[in-house]
Order: C-alpha cells, then structure tokens, then sequence
C-alpha cells in the first residue's frame, strides 16, 4: 500500500453533526471525496438535502438526519436512527457547535449557558458514547471532535466565555477518551479551527468589521480560512494515515496561536 492510499476511507461511513453546511459540510466533502459514505445530521432540511445531491454526484450513498443534536436527548435518539441504517459508522465527526449569543460573562443567564453547553461539549459526550460503543466491540473506529483555538485561549475582543469554557472541556474529554478507548483500537483525536469564513462568520464580521481586522491582524498569514482548507485534516484523522495518532489536537489557524 503506498503513502496515499492510506488517506482513503472507502468502504466506510462517517457520521458528521451539523454537516450540511459551514465547515461540517466542507469535511463532509473531503470525507467523501477520499471514499466515504455519510450520514449527514442537521437542523435545516433544504440545506441537508442540498448537500445530499451534491455528494451524491461523487457516487457516495449519503443519508439524512433533520434534528438538533444540540438537545442531549435528541442527540441520543439521532445516534440511534443512524444505527439503525444498518451500516457501520466507522468515522465519527463531532462538529457542532456555536458561539451563538455575545452576553458579558458576569451577567450571563444560568439556563443560557446551559444551553449552550449541550450544544458545545454534551452533544458530542452523547454521540461519543452511542457511537462509540458500536465502534469499541468491533474493534475499530475514529472519533474526531471539533475544538478550537478558543479552547486554551479567551480570544481578543469576544464576550461570553461559554465557548471557551466548553471547548476547553471538550479538548479534555478528547484526551480522557481517547486514552480510555485507545488499548481497544478506537482513536479519539480533535481539530481545532481557527477564523474561517463560513456563513455565519462573514455575517458576524460584516456586523463587526473592527473585530475581523483584530482577528486577522494576529494571524501570522494574514487572513482567515476557507472552510475547504479544513477538509483535508479531517481525512487525516479519520484515515489510516494517522493510525497511531490519538488524543491529538490537529490546530488549523493560520497559524494565530504562535503568537
């Protein structure tokens, strides 16, 4: 086998939350891209099937999921109707999540926040959990949680340190997995983005402009991504070309935390 084919995923499935659009969508793209099979989970309908026609297009068998995985509950009952497709998931991507809401943290509602840890670090618990079981008594497997560089830092000029709290316990619950799952052969590994121009970001930035100028001005490359150039590092993790990568966090920034 050489070097390249180790990057391929087919014959497998990967499940990715939230992978109708943003940067879940662009991993999906590259997930299937080197072979996989999806099951995409998402809230908005119309954008899932979109996503679905498009993918199809590259001969890959994608199933839907409309639900907010945000909600525990709900996310245990979308790991379920996903197994209940009868095909093994063997790649597991936990990529939703949010900022979502700007409140100063002396002032931030208890039931707010959360809220919003369901949506950053217990979705993924959840999901780790149901799915991971299947994956632990075949003996294979890889779970890759979506961090970020807001995990080991409060980024400059944001309010409302839920995301950074949460992130930062979901980088933590990555390495307890992933050294708690690694001696039955399921590798748990984390990416965490940087400033990426997805949708929501080009909206929050055309509302803020002074933010996304502080933003850019601390990364080394001088701009922020597009969410293609977060593809490939998925495929990295979920492949066998980082069979003996686990508990590892793979940061995509252009480089804003060397600094």
């Amino acid at each position: 086998m050489g070097v390249l084919d180790k990057f391929r995923l087919d014959g497998r499935t990967a499940l990715v939350t939230g992978g109708s659009r943003g940067l879940g969508r662009a991993m999906a793209q590259a997930l299937a891209e080197a072979g996989a099979d999806l099951v995409l989970v998402g809230r908005d309908e119309a954008t899932l099937d979109a996503a679905a026609r498009e993918l199809a297009m590259l001969g890959r068998w994608v199933g839907l999921i409309v639900a907010d995985v945000g909600e525990p509950d709900m996310a245990a009952a979308v790991c379920d109707q996903a197994i209940a497709l009868g095909r093994p998931i063997d790649v597991l991507v936990n990529n939703v999540g949010g900022r979502r809401v700007d409140h100063a943290t002396e002032t931030f509602p208890l039931d707010e926040w959360k809220r919003l840890f369901d949506l950053n670090l217990t979705s993924a618990l959840v999901c780790s959990q149901r799915i991971g079981r299947a994956m632990l008594e075949r003996g294979r497997g890889s779970v890759i949680n979506v961090t970020s560089i807001a995990g080991p830092l409060a980024i400059k000029g944001i309010r409302g340190r839920h995301y950074e709290t949460a992130k930062a316990a979901l980088a933590g619950l990555t390495r307890s997995l992933a050294a708690d799952w690694a001696p039955r052969g399921v590798r748990v590994n984390a990416i965490a983005p940087g400033g990426f121009l997805t949708e929501p970001n080009k909206k929050w930035y055309a509302e803020k402009p002074e933010l996304r100028a502080t933003f850019e001005g601390h990364v080394p490359m001088g701009r922020l991504g597009e969410p293609a150039e977060l593809g490939p590092a998925a495929v990295f993790l979920a492949s066998d070309a980082s069979s003996y990568v686990t508990g590892a966090t793979l940061v995509v920034d252009g480089g804003y935390t060397v600094w």
